[in-house]
Parts: structure tokens; sequence; C-alpha cells
């Protein structure tokens, strides 16, 4: 049974979906991926300050298109005893790579985005065309 204490530096399963725009099934997901580990209590859930800063770091790594695996593995690097430089480091050289990844995706959409407007474009004209064709008829 958790203490008054640990009550109030806790939150909840419903105050962490409202504060971090989650679903219940979200959080239960990345217990059960063991990326959280809240406190249980029968049915319900607590949910720590380790939990809260890891679930941040969590959504922003998938935002930035991390798996959860290579989100695991950086959180895995925390409690190294260097000053978190190696977590610091690796953390670096995957947002390298992935920005990367994210650079080219960003061009390749752009160009579509340019060929499909000239599509659009020609289509329009090839609109207007066939309307002003059959009302001089």
């Amino acid at each position: 049974m958790l203490t008054s204490k640990q009550k109030n530096e806790t939150t909840s399963i419903s105050d962490m979906c409202a504060k971090f725009d989650v679903t219940p099934r979200t959080l239960r997901f990345y217990e059960s991926k063991e990326l959280l580990s809240p406190i249980r209590e029968g049915q319900r859930r607590f949910f720590t300050k380790r939990d809260r800063a890891r679930l941040k770091l969590i959504l922003r790594g998938k935002r930035f298109g991390f798996s959860l695996e290579e989100i695991r593995q950086l959180l895995d690097l925390y409690h190294m005893d260097d000053s978190q430089a190696t977590q610091l480091s690796q953390s670096y050289d995957l947002a390298k790579t992935h920005l990367a990844a994210m650079e080219a995706q960003k061009s390749e959409l752009d160009e579509a985005i340019r060929e499909l407007k000239t599509q659009m474009e020609w289509g329009a004209k090839k609109l207007a065309a066939i309307a002003k064709d059959q009302s001089a008829v």
C-alpha cells in the first residue's frame, strides 16, 4: 500500500493520460514493453517521477522516428556511471541518422508535391478548355 507521501509524489493513469495526451492503452503498452514501471496497487497504477520523465523521452523519441527498441536502449544507458556521456553520445549519433532520413523524406515529399501541383495545373487547364468547347456548342 502506498504511503500518503508516495501518493503525493505519484501520478494516476488518468492524470498521466491528460498530462501527456496519451491513452491508458498506450501507457499499458509501454508498461508491457518494460519502458515504464509504475507502482501497482491491485489494478491501479501509480506513475513515479521517473516514469513521467521516461514517458516524456519516449514520446519525444517516437516523434523523431526512433523505434521503441532504440528508445529502450537509450533509456537503459541512463544508469551508467559516466555522467550520461554514453547516453548523450549514442542519442546524438542516432539523432543524426534519423535527421538525415527525415531530410531525405522531406526532399522526396517536396518533389512529389511539385509534381502533383504540375499535374493539377494541367488538369485545371484541360477542364477549362473542355468547358469552353462545350459552352461554344
